[in-house]
C-alpha cells in the first residue's frame, strides 16, 4: 500500500511568486510554478505515484536507524531537515530567495544545500518531476555529472549539484548517491524557467551560502517592522511570516493556502482548490498584517482590490468577484484531475474553482472594512471605486447568496451575509465622512439601518436566544462569532452572551470549533468535516473581548497545540487532532493573529482573578465531572 505523510508533516518555503512543500523526511511533494496556481510540477502529496516529487535526504534504507526533526532558522522562511542516525547527525537546508518586486518572472529557484555535522552519512537526491499536474511527459538532457534539464511543457527544470553530487539518468529522472563527511558540504539547486531560456549559472558552496545568508537576512529585516510586542511573538510571526508567503508579491494578492485536493475529510469529497484569491480571505489577512505594522503589504492589496473593482464586468453583473487568480483574471474554470488518486484515496481532485461564479454578499464588507483602513482611500480614484460599489450594494443587498462557506446547497438569506453588508455601509459612512467626499450618506445610513433592524429582527431566533445561520433556521454558524469584532454589538450585549452560550454548548467540542451542523443545514455535499481552525480561534478572540479570559487563554493555549512541528496549520482538525484540508490555510493564521492580540489586549486590561470573568468557569472544567 503506497504510504503519504501526513498533512501536518510539512514545511512551506517560497519565494512570494510560489511555494512548495517538504515533508520532514526531505522529500518536496507540491510544488507549483511559476505562480501559485500555476500546474504542479511535483505533486505526489495528491497521488504518491503518479504526482512527482524531489527527494534530498540521508539513505533511509534503514530508516529505523534514523532520526528526522524539522525545524525553520528562528524568524526566517529558511526551512531545516535534520538527520540524526547511529553513523552521524546530518542537516538539509531547502530556501528559495524572497522575488519581492511588481514584476513576475518565470524563473524560480529551490535550494537544497547539505552538510554533515557529525560523523558521516550516505546521502540520495531523486528527482521525479511530472509536468501538469502528472499529465504531461518529459524528456531529459544531461549535460555533466553535476548538471541536467529536465523538459516539460513549457517548462525546463534545470538541476545543478556541487561535487561530490554526480547525477546520473534514471529513465527521464535524474538521482544520485554520495556521502558527506564531518564539515562537509554539498548542495542541489533546482530552477524553474520558461522552455528554452538559457541555464543559469553553475552554483557555487559560496555562492549558496551567500543566498542563505541572504534569505535569512530579508526575512529577519522584514519581521522588524512588526510592532506586536504580546505573549506569543513566536506563533505570530510565524503566522506573519506565513501570510507573507502566501501572497504574490507581483500584484500584493494574498492567495487562500499554497495547495489544492487536500480533503477536509479522508476519503470525502470536499476536496477544493484554494490557490486563488479570496476578497474575503484576503481581506482578512491584510487586516491581519496591518495590526502587526506591515502596511506595504496593505497598501498593494488595497490597490488589486480598488483595480478589481474598476475592472467590474463580473459573470453576475456585481461589482466583484468572490475570488481571482493572482493577477486579478476572474476565469477558475473547475475540473476533475480524475488520473490522481487523491490524498489517501481522497477524490475526486479538482483544479479551478467553480465557486468563483457563486454570489456571496458579505465580501463587500471585508472590502469596505480593509479599504477602510488605509490613507490612501481619500484619493479620488480609489473614492470612487467605492462610492460606486455601496451605491450599487444599496439596491442589491436584499437578496440571498450562497454565503460564507460557499455551500452548494442553494442560496439563502444568510445572516453573516447581512452582517458584512452592514460592515459596508458603515465603513463607507466613516470614510465619506473622514476624507470630506461626494457620497449620498443619508441614504447609505438608512440602508444601513435597515440592514440593522433586519438582522436584529430576522437573524434572532427567541427559541434558541441567539443569532442563527440564515433567517428561515434555528441552526447556529460560527462565522457569527465576528460580530462583536466588527462592531455590530457590544462583546458584553446580553443578546451575544446568550449567541456565544449556545454555541459553546453545540458547536464547541474541547476548545474546537465546527462552522455549523451540516445534518441540521445540508450544504449540498456528502460526508462531514473536521472543526474549522478560523472559527477556532474566533472563538478564543469572542470569549477575550466577553471577558471570559481564563476560558479564552485555556482555549488557546490549546488551539496552539495542533500546530505542526513547525507551528503551521491547515483548514480543519479531525477527530484524533490530525490537520484536515488545504495547507498552510491563510485563514488559520490570520486568525491566529487576531486572538492573540486580543488575548493580549485584555489580559493588559485586568488583572486575572477567578471572579473577573464574567460568564465563564473559573476552573477550566477540572473538577469531577467537569467537559
Amino acid at each position: 500500500m503506497i504510504s503519504y505523510p501526513s498533512v501536518a508533516d510539512h514545511g512551506m518555503v517560497g519565494d512570494l511568486q510560489t511555494a512548495a512543500l517538504v515533508s520532514s523526511d526531505g522529500t518536496i511533494d507540491w510544488w507549483c510554478t511559476p505562480r501559485f496556481d500555476s500546474p504542479s510540477v511535483f505533486a505526489s502529496i495528491l497521488d504518491a505515484a503518479r504526482g512527482g516529487h524531489c527527494q534530498f535526504s540521508v539513505d533511509l534504507s534503514d530508516e529505523d536507524g534514523v532520526t528526522m526533526r524539522q525545524l525553520y532558522l528562528s524568524d526566517t522562511a529558511v526551512l531545516v531537515n535534520r538527520f540524526l542516525a547511529p553513523g552521524g547527525v546530518g542537516e538539509v537546508a531547502d530556501f528559495m530567495e524572497p522575488i519581492d518586486s511588481t514584476t513576475p518572472t518565470d524563473r524560480h529557484r529551490i535550494v537544497r544545500a547539505a552538510r554533515v555535522v557529525r560523523g558521516s552519512l550516505p546521502f540520495t537526491f531523486i528527482c521525479r518531476p511530472r509536468f501538469d499536474y502528472g499529465r504531461a511527459s518529459h524528456t531529459l538532457t544531461q549535460i555533466d555529472d553535476h548538471s541536467a534539464i529536465l523538459h516539460g511543457p513549457g517548462t525546463d527544470l534545470h538541476v545543478q549539484a556541487t561535487a561530490p553530487v554526480a547525477l546520473r539518468a534514471d529513465g527521464d529522472d535524474v538521482t544520485a548517491d554520495f556521502t558527506l563527511a564531518a564539515s562537509e558540504m554539498a548542495a542541489v539547486v533546482l530552477t524553474s524557467v520558461a522552455s528554452g531560456e538559457p541555464a543559469p549559472a553553475p552554483p557555487s558552496l559560496e555562492d549558496i551560502a551567500d543566498e542563505l545568508e541572504s534569505c535569512r537576512a530579508f526575512w529577519v529585516s522584514w519581521l522588524r517592522s512588526s510592532t506586536y510586542r504580546g505573549r506569543w511573538r513566536d506563533m505570530v510571526h510565524r503566522s506573519a511570516i506565513t501570510l507573507k508567503l502566501l501572497t504574490y508579491a507581483p500584484t500584493g494578492a494574498p492567495i487562500a493556502a499554497a495547495t489544492m485536493g487536500l480533503p477536509e475529510q479522508i476519503g470525502g469529497e470536499r476536496n477544493w482548490d484554494y490557490r486563488y484569491t479570496w476578497v474575503r480571505d484576503a481581506s482578512l489577512s491584510v487586516r491581519a498584517l496591518i495590526d502587526l505594522g506591515f502596511e506595504k503589504e496593505a497598501h498593494a492589496f488595497r490597490h488589486w482590490l480598488r483595480d478589481r473593482i474598476e475592472a467590474g464586468g463580473t459573470a453576475s453583473g456585481d461589482p466583484l468577484q468572490i475570488m481571482y487568480r493572482v493577477d486579478g483574471d476572474p476565469h477558475l474554470t473547475e475540473e476533475v484531475l480524475d488520473h490522481l488518486a487523491g490524498y489517501m484515496g481522497s477524490s475526486p481532485v479538482r483544479a479551478g474553482n467553480a465557486a468563483a461564479d457563486q454570489v456571496q454578499l458579505d465580501i463587500y464588507g471585508e472590502a469596505a472594512d480593509a479599504l477602510a483602513q488605509g490613507h490612501d482611500m481619500g484619493a479620488i480614484r480609489g473614492w470612487k471605486a467605492v462610492s460606486d460599489v455601496l451605491d450599487w450594494l444599496a439596491g442589491n443587498w436584499d437578496r440571498p447568496d450562497e454565503g460564507i462557506w460557499e455551500t452548494r446547497g442553494g442560496r439563502k438569506n444568510f445572516t453573516y451575509s447581512r452582517l458584512m453588508t452592514w460592515v459596508a455601509f458603515d465603513r463607507g459612512i466613516r470614510l465619506a465622512t473622514t476624507h470630506s467626499r461626494p457620497a449620498d450618506i443619508a441614504h447609505w445610513t438608512d440602508v444601513r439601518n435597515t440592514v440593522f433592524k433586519q438582522i436584529v429582527e430576522r437573524g434572532w431566533n427567541d427559541e434558541r436566544q441567539a443569532f442563527v445561520q440564515h433567517y428561515d433556521t434555528d441552526v447556529l454558524d460560527a462565522s457569527l462569532l465576528l460580530m462583536p469584532r466588527v462592531g455590530f454589538l457590544s462583546p458584553r450585549d446580553p443578546a451575544w452572551l446568550s449567541t456565544l452560550d449556545a454555541m459553546d454548548r453545540e458547536l464547541v467540542s474541547d476548545s474546537l470549533v465546527y462552522r455549523y451542523d451540516p445534518a441540521a443545514s445540508p450544504d449540498g455535499l456528502r460526508g462531514s468535516e473536521g472543526t474549522f481552525n478560523l472559527c477556532s480561534f474566533l472563538y478564543v478572540e469572542a470569549l477575550a473581548r466577553s471577558g471570559r479570559l481564563h476560558q479564552a487563554r485555556y482555549a488557546f493555549d490549546k488551539m496552539l497545540t495542533y500546530a505542526n512541528h513547525v507551528g503551521l496549520f491547515a483548514e480543519e482538525i479531525g477527530p484524533s487532532g490530525e490537520q484536515l484540508g488545504n495547507f498552510p490555510q491563510a485563514f488559520t493564521h490570520l486568525a491566529l493573529i487576531a486572538a492573540a492580540m486580543a488575548l493580549d489586549e485584555q489580559l493588559d486590561r485586568a488583572e486575572i482573578r477567578p471572579d473577573s470573568d464574567t460568564g465563564a468557569p473559573a476552573d477550566t472544567g477540572w473538577r469531577a465531572g467537569g467537559a
